[in-house]
């Protein structure tokens, strides 16, 4: 039995439980799980009440004075009046019709689901930033079949292998010494003393790591600090399914989060896409850095970004990043702000993974770097509904494949 089915068991039987909470005081107290109906008449309001661990069978109907709901009773009002404004309804009537009452309770059940996957989420998560899920436009619930990880999962007969070496700086920003991590990409360091990215999209990326002399505040590590923002995934009005939107500011050139998925070899991508070409969605993103070995499938397994859209004019960029593994076939993909983000703005990332021209005062590059001869950056291999492109759903198409995100 379930925690509330013991509690209700508890409460019918008159027993105590102090795990339980059940004591002399309360037992016989009641929890209102949600309302499900109202009525009225000359004298009095009545709710239809589910109770918390009992079936839905034994529902009852209970005057307004003894309810000690607030919360629940106002959003079910609030529900109720955009049902009554979708019927074009503008009083509540004596009595509600079966449709509607309906609809009310399916609306009460879809939030107990949510709240049960974003608690969930936020069980699994092992970053700072929380994770929110809001869902104002239909009755869909939690998606199925995914499961959320905060790092690459190893596919079949493929094998990580850390191959990093750690650096001997102090202070890898203001005295770094020969053999620091940044060492790699030219000296450079990629961030800034408050953690904003200054170097231009297509130049790698190699944070200090596990080996390396420096402590947990140095500069040079900041993806691997995780998710510093709460985000919300919520349902788009416009068709392009789930999104994600920030619920707070964001500055420009800031880390905001990673794309993890299923690491697979390009040859069980090929075998994987075939079958969701014919679901109509993908979540396959190429590593190929340096060489189209790996892909990474967010499909079924992914954190937070498998719900980010696809945008021509993203506030997003893809950066190529290396840590505790240096296999320059294996990079961790960084999403990084363009610019400022609003609290409440919704976060996109272009899926086509064009490298765009950088402004190099505000990222303080160095003049004289060149993007000729660096490797690429990684791109998501889908055909992509684009809602920006268009005043009606079109489709812009990676020449690369016929990956297919109905998304959007």
């Amino acid at each position: 039995m379930s925690w509330d089915e013991l509690e209700a068991l508890c409460r019918r039987e008159g027993l105590h439980c102090k795990q339980l909470g059940v004591n002399k005081a309360n037992v016989n107290e009641y929890e209102v799980e949600f309302l499900c109906d109202y009525k009225k008449t000359k004298e009095e309001e009545f709710y239809l009440v589910k109770w918390r661990g009992f079936p839905e069978l034994e529902n009852t109907w209970e005057p307004k004075r003894n309810l000690r709901c607030p919360k629940l009773m106002k959003q079910f009002h609030l529900d109720l009046d955009e049902e009554l404004r979708r019927h074009k309804r503008r009083s509540i009537p004596k009595k509600l019709d079966k449709e509607v009452s309906s609809i009310l309770v399916q609306k009460a059940k879809l939030r107990q689901s949510l709240q049960r996957w974003e608690a969930h989420l936020n069980y699994t998560r092992n970053h700072p930033g929380r994770i929110f899920v809001k869902n104002d436009v239909d009755l869909e619930g939690p998606p199925r079949n995914f499961t959320y990880i905060n790092n690459y999962e190893v596919g079949q007969g493929i094998v990580l292998d850390e191959m990093a070496v750690g650096c001997e700086c102090k202070d890898c920003l203001e005295e770094p010494m020969n053999g620091c991590c940044p060492g790699a990409s030219l000296h450079r360091m990629a961030y800034n003393d408050k953690g904003q990215i200054r170097i231009r999209p297509g130049q790698p990326i190699y944070e200090c790591n596990s080996r390396c002399s420096c402590g947990p505040d140095c500069p040079n590590r900041v993806v691997q600090k995780g998710i510093q923002f709460d985000l919300c995934i919520f349902k788009t009005e416009n068709g392009r399914g789930w999104g994600v939107r920030t619920l707070q500011h964001i500055k420009k050139n800031t880390f905001v989060m990673e794309y993890v998925g299923e690491i697979i070899t390009t040859d069980e991508a090929e075998r994987r896409g075939q079958v969701y070409d014919r679901q109509g969605s993908t979540y396959l993103f190429d590593l190929d850095y340096v060489e189209d070995v790996y892909t990474v499938d967010a499909t079924h397994l992914g954190n937070i970004s498998h719900f980010v859209n696809h945008s021509c004019s993203p506030n997003l960029q893809v950066f190529n990043v290396f840590i505790d593994n240096i296999d320059e076939r294996l990079p961790r993909i960084a999403l990084f702000s363009t610019r400022a983000i609003r609290a409440g703005e919704e976060l996109t990332f272009d899926y086509k993974m064009q490298i765009d021209p950088v402004d190099t005062e505000s990222t303080k590059m160095d003049s004289s770097f060149s993007l000729a001869g660096l490797p690429s950056s990684p791109k998501k291999r889908i055909r992509v509904e684009c809602r920006d492109c268009f005043g009606f759903a079109g489709f812009v198409e990676d020449q690369d494949s016929k990956r297919r995100d109905t998304g959007g």
